[in-house]
């Protein structure tokens, strides 16, 4: 008989969900809104009302479904419980205990890049390894450590928090993380904005990138084409990030490293700008770790967390 699972990714704006069977076919997919007023009080039963009436609509009992996996924006240990999910506005909540007095189902937990990850990993930009490590490189910089299959997330909750290595003493403005200089600051589609910024403001190089609405997106538009301030912008870009994975591998030791996030559009020029400084900073045994694109774009948080019921 046909077992099921739901793969659930809770972000700041909407809550992407996801039917699947316990062999890895998605059956369903959509979305909710992530009601975070109110200290997100309604962000759970939100949830396990969608997936109530998804069985009703399917006509599945409960006793077919091996449970429900859940990728939240904060810190998870293994218990299933957040400390905090300052995007949600939530402190201190048991997701796991809450999320099954809710549904009668078992829950698992874990953070939202660590849970993509597994998702990249199961079907993804990953398919075919055990151990990797993946960027999202968005908004800001999301990681996930995986060691032979297993997501790695630390004592608390924090393994893989790769956009918050300290990687630049001169930024004197706070990240979100209220740290200075962190890779997120560099890395990130905010980030590339600022080295543009300060490239441009350092040259009066012509550019592209002159006069017009500056973004990650125009960056790489310009580095395609050959723009020369452009390609020093990539090099800053490729060398922070370059470097940081350089040292995450010694760590880590991943067959991949997967680079995801709406900044991966830019396609393989993106990772030849990274593989070039982590090749000349890594340790021999990493040197040649491989290199891929992610392939699951906004489905990997809930592919990642229908994996972790699997």
């Amino acid at each position: 008989m046909k077992k099921y699972c739901f793969g659930i990714d809770v972000g700041g704006t909407t809550v992407k969900c996801g039917l699947f069977t316990v062999t890895g076919e998605v059956l369903d997919k959509w979305e909710i809104k992530t009601r975070t007023e109110d200290n997100g009080v309604n962000i759970l039963p939100d949830v396990a009302e969608t997936i109530q009436q998804k069985m009703a609509e399917k006509n599945i009992e409960k006793d077919l479904v091996a449970g429900i996996g859940i990728g939240v924006p904060g810190p998870v240990n293994d218990a299933g419980e957040v400390p905090c999910a300052v995007n949600l506005h939530w402190g201190y909540v048991n997701i796991a205990g809450d999320m099954e007095r809710l549904t009668g189902l078992p829950v698992k937990a874990g953070n939202d890049a660590n849970v993509a990850a597994l998702g990249e990993l199961w079907k993804g930009g990953g398919v075919g390894y055990h151990s990797m490590i993946m960027v999202t490189l968005g908004t800001g910089v999301g990681g996930g450590i995986i060691i032979n299959d297993k997501i790695v997330a630390g004592s608390h909750g924090a393994g893989g928090e790769i956009g918050h290595a300290h990687v630049d003493d001169s930024i004197t403005d706070p990240c979100n993380c209220g740290n200075y200089g962190c890779l997120e600051q560099v890395a990130s589609a905010t980030g590339i904005v600022r080295l543009a910024k300060e490239a441009l403001a350092a040259s009066d190089e012509p550019s592209l990138l002159r006069g017009g609405h500056v973004s990650a997106k125009s960056v790489w538009d310009a580095v395609k084409e050959g723009d020369a301030l452009a390609i020093q912008i990539a090099e800053r870009f490729g060398t922070y990030l370059g470097k940081t994975l350089a040292v995450f591998a010694t760590v880590a030791d991943p067959q991949v490293i997967v680079i995801g996030g709406g900044v991966s559009k830019a396609g393989q020029i993106l990772l030849d700008y990274i593989i070039e400084p982590f090749k000349k900073y890594a340790f021999t045994a990493c040197r040649d770790t491989e290199f891929a694109l992610a392939t699951l774009g906004n489905d990997a948080g809930i592919y990642g967390a229908a994996k972790m019921v699997i």
